[in-house]
């Protein structure tokens, strides 16, 4: 069975985008640069991995899923398959037709969607974003990797954007790099059922 693993970037004060959507004032060091095409290479997109000569195999995740506006970087720069060694799906209400045979598109019930692929066997699911599938999504993660980074953005786009809905997770690893940037992977507590009366004291 598959995890839906949210790998995201985010700022000290839990921003992962600007307004905008743009997170291009994340500081990329050297040393988070190796962190990513070593440890998940499957996370770069195609084309960047092309420029960057990276041939490495799937380490996490042979799925990936994201919403439009994380799809639309992509489409902006005439990228219509941004992670051709992984399937994809695309969660959109506007866009009704593919821009390419290789795009899944997800128009409604995105919970149920993602359940099935869970029951599938293969690699775990990069969820991608952005803010709102997060949000929707957040009943089915699994495990947060999370890049955090040491700039402060004052505004943007939260890690989620959903109704008040604490969710517990457990840090499994904590990695702080040369620039300051720290790698942390959260895993989902296990909700445990209430003891019995006699047992509360």
């Amino acid at each position: 069975m598959r995890k839906l693993v949210y790998y995201v970037a985010i700022s000290i004060d839990g921003y992962i985008a600007a307004p905008d959507g743009n997170a291009d004032f994340y500081p990329l060091t050297q040393d988070v640069v190796d962190v990513i095409c070593e440890d998940y290479p499957e996370t770069v997109p195609t084309h960047i991995r092309e420029q960057l000569g990276m041939d490495a195999d799937n380490k996490h995740f042979d799925i990936a899923i994201q919403g439009r506006r994380s799809y639309d970087v992509a489409l902006e720069v005439g990228v219509t398959s941004p992670f051709a060694h992984l399937r994809q799906y695309v969660v959109s209400q506007t866009i009704t037709d593919s821009p390419d045979p290789a795009v899944e598109i997800i128009s409604d019930d995105v919970l149920h969607r993602v359940r099935e692929l869970k029951a599938e066997d293969g690699r775990d699911i990069f969820l991608i974003g952005g803010s709102r599938l997060a949000g929707t999504l957040l009943p089915e993660i699994d495990e947060l990797l999370v890049k955090l980074y040491p700039v402060v953005a004052g505004a943007g786009l939260p890690m989620f954007t959903t109704d008040f809905s604490p969710t517990l997770f457990e840090l499994s690893e904590s990695r702080t790099l040369e620039s300051g940037a720290i790698i942390l992977n959260y895993t989902r507590k296990k909700e445990l059922a209430p003891a019995p009366i006699e047992e509360r004291g």
